[in-house]
């Protein structure tokens, strides 16, 4: 376990304080940057910081679930999805980067929030742990899907890389399911929905 949380906690500063690296290329990345209005960027990169501040809490979901799960095997299936999100970590930092746009000043405060959810989802045990992140994947893609809808219709470059990581969310979602995640009930689900809330308004913001 002490092993363990050093790796967790080399995670914890990788994901707050160093560069995301991705080994897929940026979606979008060969289309030409979009022309719009000021007000057309700056709500364009609110949305990216959204999406980014998404992948700070999915980075420490993941890593408190894994700390607290002793099934090798569903480890391993929450550190491949994890890999994953930590690309569109990259992605988001990339397009924010472009558009002139800055990460949320509460992301430590998002990231230690969610180690506490996913430690919390792991130590109930293995099925509601993978129905927790199955959830959470669906309530993600229902997030990314209004995204796509408010992003400025020119901005390719955006669109690309919200698209791809829908289809990625989708995919942890049926992962999920697949390993015997369990349904959560709906004041559950409805709490969920509450907190992204809350984080969502906040963070087009701060």
């Amino acid at each position: 376990m002490s092993d363990r949380l050093i790796v967790e906690f080399d995670k914890a500063l990788r994901t707050l304080f160093a560069p995301a690296t991705s080994v897929r290329r940026v979606p979008g990345s060969d289309e030409p940057e979009a022309s719009m209005s000021d007000r057309e960027r700056t709500h364009a990169g609110a949305l990216m910081r959204i999406n980014h501040v998404g992948e700070v809490c999915a980075q420490a979901l993941y890593q408190g679930q894994a700390l607290t799960c002793d099934d090798p095997a569903l480890r391993e299936a929450l550190g491949r999805a994890a890999r994953e999100e930590t690309e569109h970590l990259a992605w988001t930092e990339h397009r924010l980067e472009e558009l002139g746009s800055r990460t949320s000043l509460l992301n430590p405060l998002w990231y230690l929030g969610s180690l506490g959810l996913g430690a919390l989802a792991g130590r109930m045990g293995d099925s509601w742990s993978l129905g927790f992140l199955a959830e959470t994947e669906r309530q993600v893609e229902a997030h990314l899907d209004s995204h796509l809808s408010n992003l400025p219709d020119q901005d390719v470059r955006s669109r690309a890389i919200v698209a791809q990581m829908r289809l990625d969310e989708i995919a942890h979602a049926r992962t999920a399911e697949s390993l015997g995640a369990r349904e959560l009930p709906p004041s559950a689900i409805l709490l969920m929905k509450l907190a992204a809330r809350t984080m969502t308004r906040t963070a087009y913001y701060v």
